[in-house]
């Protein structure tokens, strides 16, 4: 850290005012940028949407495509109809590793290959940093309430049809 206690007061304040400057011009910058949902605690919903299938069971998905989109995910949703989900869609495979900070819904991740296998599934718990993994690089995750899967006894190996998977 830069000592300042040995520049004259002239000095100190035009260093302050300079700072105070590029503060509000970045701020002015800032603020010039639309409200995304998240930032003032409000759920996204209007994400695009795709139809998956999981053998007979059709889920109506949101896209998180984005960095944006994926970090606020279904962060401050209070329902998700059943037939409902969220599929985040990454640019690379890579091992992926979701929390629910600011979820207040349980969920259940699938894990989801490029070709639409489920690799795992893990059950989050709301409102915890705890952190569940792929168990191998994968490029998509889909966010369903907790219990969809099991209910449905989809596990991993079942594969999900659709347009990102290349089926329908």
């Amino acid at each position: 850290m830069k000592n300042f206690s040995s520049q004259t007061s002239d000095s100190r304040q035009y260093g302050w005012r300079a700072m105070a400057l590029a503060a509000a011009t970045l701020l002015g910058l800032l603020g010039t940028a639309p409200a995304m949902a998240g930032d003032q605690g409000q759920p996204q919903m209007n994400l695009r949407r795709t139809d998956l299938t999981a053998g007979m069971y059709r889920i109506d998905t949101q896209l998180a495509v984005t960095e944006r989109q994926r970090e606020i995910g279904l962060m401050f949703r209070k329902e998700m109809p059943q037939q409902e989900g969220m599929l985040f869609v990454f640019e690379v495979p890579g091992v992926q590793c979701f929390w629910m900070r600011n979820t207040i819904l349980p969920l259940t991740a699938a894990f989801v290959a490029d070709d639409g296998t489920i690799v795992n599934l893990a059950d989050m718990q709301p409102m915890t940093d705890d952190s569940h993994c792929s168990a191998k690089p994968v490029r998509y995750v889909l966010e369903m309430n907790q219990g969809w899967f099991a209910k449905r006894g989809i596990k991993a190996g079942t594969k999900l049809g659709g347009a990102p998977f290349g089926r329908q």
